[in-house]
């Protein structure tokens, strides 16, 4: 399909918030779109690589990020390669990967994070706009529905038991103000793929962050996850991902819900179950008595893992975005 031309001649702006493989996946068939992208990432992991480095060097951690710049950046498939390379040796070397500390180099080197984003993301070409949440650490909590508190994203699906709510340590944290300027620019709005509790609703409980998306007079749209996340998202329908985010926000953010309605081979079913994993199921009736508009399709791909076919699933969030530019004149 040949590139609209707007009467404006710029491309249409759309925001994408989330963090994860799902998000970075997604972002690389996006940037062969006629799109403005800017994506907004979660600063809540703690984990591995980013959590050591978060520690040690008092900065947010650039695990997410990371794989973002990645995604949108215009460099040879080796350069990306190198750049997710994670050493295995070395006294304090291993477990991190080169990008993370290439990202906390370029920190030290510009005096702050977002400005350490900024000239890495010059350096690597990259196809859009990548900005963390907020620029300082969040710790991130939930309450079980035992009562019981849990601190730390990447301890929370490690809990076993069903998530009550998250919620986020300073709870005033101030949002990014380039991201909230990003956000009531858009003329679209997005919302996934990703783990639920530890990387969407992260950046949602951001008070400001919220609020602008909330205001926002985008076209907003939600791309659920294929799987369900053993210890975050249990026998989750797409309806309880959606209310899910209504409970933690106070509203019904989206006017569509991308969703997989292909079928995913049985021994991969199986594989999956093994982990305590399992198909998203698509209620589409209880979906669509919400309010929301469905757009369901065969969004699957399989090699090692299961991801979202970014081609077909760019298609569709550009097909629906040119459809509302037209709508908007």
């Amino acid at each position: 399909m040949a590139r609209k031309r707007y009467t404006d001649q710029k491309n249409p702006k759309i925001v994408v918030i989330g963090g994860g493989t799902g998000l970075s996946v997604m972002l690389r068939g996006l940037k062969e779109k006629a799109l403005d992208i800017t994506a907004i990432v979660t600063v809540a992991d703690d984990g591995g690589s980013s959590g050591v480095l978060r520690s040690e060097l008092q900065m947010p951690p650039p695990g997410d990020i990371r794989n973002v710049l990645i995604a949108l950046a215009d460099v040879e498939p080796l350069l990306s390669e190198m750049l997710q390379y994670r050493f295995t040796n070395g006294t304090g070397l291993a477990g991190h990967s080169l990008g993370n500390l290439m990202l906390a180099a370029m920190t030290d080197i510009s005096g702050d994070f977002v400005t350490g984003i900024r000239e890495l993301s010059r350096v690597l070409a990259v196809r859009g706009t990548v900005l963390p949440a907020s620029d300082q650490s969040i710790v991130l909590k939930a309450e079980l529905v035992d009562g019981t508190i849990v601190e730390g994203e990447s301890n929370i699906p490690l809990a076993g038991q069903p998530i009550k709510r998250v919620f986020i340590e300073p709870a005033d944290v101030e949002p990014l103000e380039e991201a909230c300027q990003a956000i009531q620019d858009a003329d679209a709005i997005l919302i996934g793929p990703g783990s639920l509790y530890t990387s969407i609703i992260p950046n949602l409980l951001v008070p400001k962050l919220a609020d602008a998306i909330v205001q926002s007079n985008a076209l907003k749209i939600f791309i659920c996850n294929v799987m369900t996340q053993p210890g975050e998202t249990d026998d989750y329908a797409v309806s309880d991902h959606l209310e899910a985010i209504q409970q933690h926000i106070g509203h019904q953010l989206f006017d569509y819900v991308i969703v997989n309605d292909g079928e995913i081979p049985p021994q991969v079913q199986d594989r999956y179950a093994e982990m305590g994993a399992k198909a998203v199921h698509l209620d589409l009736d209880e979906v669509t008595r919400r309010g929301y508009k469905v757009i369901a399709d065969r969004l699957v791909l399989f090699r090692t893992y299961l991801r979202h076919d970014a081609v077909r699933l760019s298609h569709h969030i550009y097909q629906l975005v040119d459809s509302w530019m037209d709508r908007k004149g």
